[in-house]
């Protein structure tokens, strides 16, 4: 009975770092309608000081403007997606105007870049759009956690939104529009990296998870 009783025990202890890898939290940053130049500089440079990787979905005409900026987010690592090039609302345009809108995008991404996600504008998707995402082989991004940053020029209250809401597995939508939402950002990182959450790109998150982005289908978390 000691025996059995021991080989037991070892058994339970074995499995407790199994348990505890399990319970690891995960989320994923994402930042719209860049890129945004000084902004965007800026939050690359705080989130290499925290060795943060995070998704950016680029707009085609800010990509236009700000070719180096897209460049330098590329090859620090990030991961990039698709966020139309004009940022009308395309879950009203016909096929042929979503496929053109994603084509002219893709066009202006830095060599070598490869994209899984379109994220319109809003989130707005209709049959046509998820049409046209599918022909592109891109998935459909969506978000679960929206502090209105675009809105709500108050980092500290943007901050507290985030932190109070979040959840493994969540997607936070945030942009890179302007030095609060860069400041949100950051904050955002230090607090939830000091409970424990670790910080990846949406398809890592994916990854993680098990599941494989299909094009045409709308995400917007990856929990257990």
């Amino acid at each position: 009975m000691r025996r059995f009783l021991g080989i037991l025990l070892c058994i339970s202890l074995l499995c407790i770092p199994v348990r505890g890898a399990a319970a690891e939290k995960y989320v994923a940053l994402t930042f719209d309608d860049g890129p945004s130049g000084r902004f965007t500089r800026r939050l690359l440079e705080g989130l290499e000081a925290r060795g943060v990787k995070a998704t950016f979905l680029l707009c085609g005409y800010r990509l236009k403007d700000y070719p180096e900026t897209a460049e330098a987010i590329y090859r620090a690592g990030h991961e990039i997606g698709l966020h139309g090039y004009s940022h009308r609302d395309m879950g009203k345009m016909t096929r042929a105007q979503a496929a053109k809108e994603i084509s002219d995008t893709a066009a202006l991404l830095p060599e070598g870049c490869r994209t899984v996600f379109l994220r319109p504008p809003g989130g707005s998707c209709g049959e046509a759009l998820r049409q046209a995402a599918r022909d592109a082989g891109l998935a459909l991004l969506n978000w679960s956690v929206d502090p209105r940053d675009w809105a709500n020029h108050n980092a500290a209250a943007v901050e507290a939104a985030v932190v109070q809401t979040v959840r493994d597995g969540d997607i936070i939508l945030l942009h890179d529009m302007c030095d609060c939402s860069v400041d949100a950002a950051l904050a955002i990182v230090d607090r939830l990296s000091a409970q424990g959450f670790r910080f990846v790109t949406v398809s890592e998150l994916a990854q993680v998870r098990g599941v494989t982005p299909e094009p045409g289908v709308v995400y917007s978390r990856f929990r257990e």
